[in-house]
């Protein structure tokens, strides 16, 4: 009976909910559904469109579901919610989905789900309670090993896939915790050192896949790959320097067609062709709104576990906007990263509005509440 009594939001509550924040997400995931529609509905239909309306649906369930919860809850099962989602990972490394090179996809009936998607968030929650326990002693080498260790099995288990893009994902996620906390600038520098020598090593062992090689060149050598990823970045160039400053109006876009996932990966094209110059700066500032409300959030917020839950969600976001919309204009290596609430993808929806659940629960009890 507590427990039910727990769930119900009393009117102080709700008063606290960042209303701006939610109503600046819905224009966001509005503006993607309408350019979804635009560049599938020649070959789809509205099947597309309708089926990211649905997820566009279940993710506004699902976070009103989690504002119900106090996010101290979260934090008492934050061991349960990793090891579950480490668990998915390895279900999708042993059983999953090949896709575009990678076993990142789980069937699930007629649903697939990424399990990536959901393990960036288990780790965020558990790193999160692990800083709480150690009151944010980030700088103690017994606690950062510990650290490590949560971020690594994740990450490993990512490559293992292998994705790069969600690897690159997690990694700035724990980047941006770990500097927002208070890491010693000499230890990142030397973990960001320790990574780039990795890579070098690894660049010519067979953990380096070959189109991971070619994306990463594509953007360094543009037009060369005239059949692969060269073609791919050439053809999102032409899409988005067509649309001008104005745009060649909604359904008008042509260009877009001639690249592949321009739904998903390269939405960004699409909407550039369509609404220009002008749409393009719109969707950012939206993200910029968003953005600056989260990160005040975050500084409210009455604890480290809190605290550190949006500033994960915050590093998530802004990777995720910098990586997709760079890719798509060749200053960053084209990964299989989606533009959040815009691209077509059902756990890519449903996982940020949970993170975003989680974000606007914290803001909703930063201060303690006398009923």
């Amino acid at each position: 009976m507590k427990f039910l009594q727990s769930l119900r939001l009393n009117k102080k509550l709700l008063r606290e909910l960042d209303y701006v924040t939610i109503i600046i997400t819905i224009c966001i995931v509005i503006f993607g559904c309408v350019n979804i529609y635009s560049a599938t509905v020649k070959n789809y239909e509205t099947h597309i469109f309708k089926l990211q309306i649905m997820w566009f649906i279940v993710g506004l369930v699902v976070l009103c579901i989690l504002l119900a919860f106090d996010y101290m809850l979260i934090e008492n099962y934050a061991v349960i919610i990793y090891w579950a989602s480490i668990i998915l990972l390895i279900i999708g490394d042993v059983f999953g989905k090949v896709t575009n090179g990678a076993n990142s996809w789980i069937n699930i009936g007629p649903v697939n789900i990424q399990p990536s998607e959901f393990a960036k968030i288990g780790m965020t929650i558990m790193i999160a309670k692990k800083l709480d326990e150690m009151e944010g002693k980030i700088n103690d080498p017994k606690n950062l090993l510990e650290l490590i260790f949560y971020a690594a099995v994740p990450m490993l288990l990512i490559v293992i896939q292998p994705d790069m893009g969600m690897t690159m994902v997690s990694f700035f996620i724990v980047l941006g915790i770990f500097y927002c906390i208070g890491l010693n600038y000499k230890v990142i520098i030397g973990g960001i050192t320790s990574i780039l020598i990795l890579v070098v090593g690894v660049w010519n062992s067979p953990l380096m896949q070959s189109y991971w090689k070619v994306r990463l060149l594509s953007v360094f050598t543009p037009g060369k790959n005239i059949t692969g990823a060269g073609l791919q970045l050439d053809q999102s160039k032409l899409a988005i320097g067509s649309g001008g400053i104005f745009g060649r109006g909604f359904g008008n876009g042509v260009q877009f067609n001639s690249i592949p996932e321009h739904h998903t990966d390269f939405i960004f094209a699409v909407l550039s062709e369509e609404w220009g110059l002008i749409g393009a700066l719109m969707l950012l500032l939206l993200y910029g709104i968003l953005i600056y409300r989260l990160i005040k959030i975050a500084k409210e917020s009455k604890d480290i576990f809190g605290t550190v839950l949006c500033v994960g969600y915050i590093s998530s976001l802004l990777f995720l906007i910098m990586e997709n919309i760079g890719m798509t204009i060749g200053l960053m290596p084209i990964t299989g990263i989606t533009l959040p609430f815009v691209s077509y993808g059902g756990s890519s929806m449903l996982t940020c509005f949970i993170s975003l659940g989680l974000v606007l629960n914290v803001g909703m009890r930063r201060n303690k509440i006398n009923f």
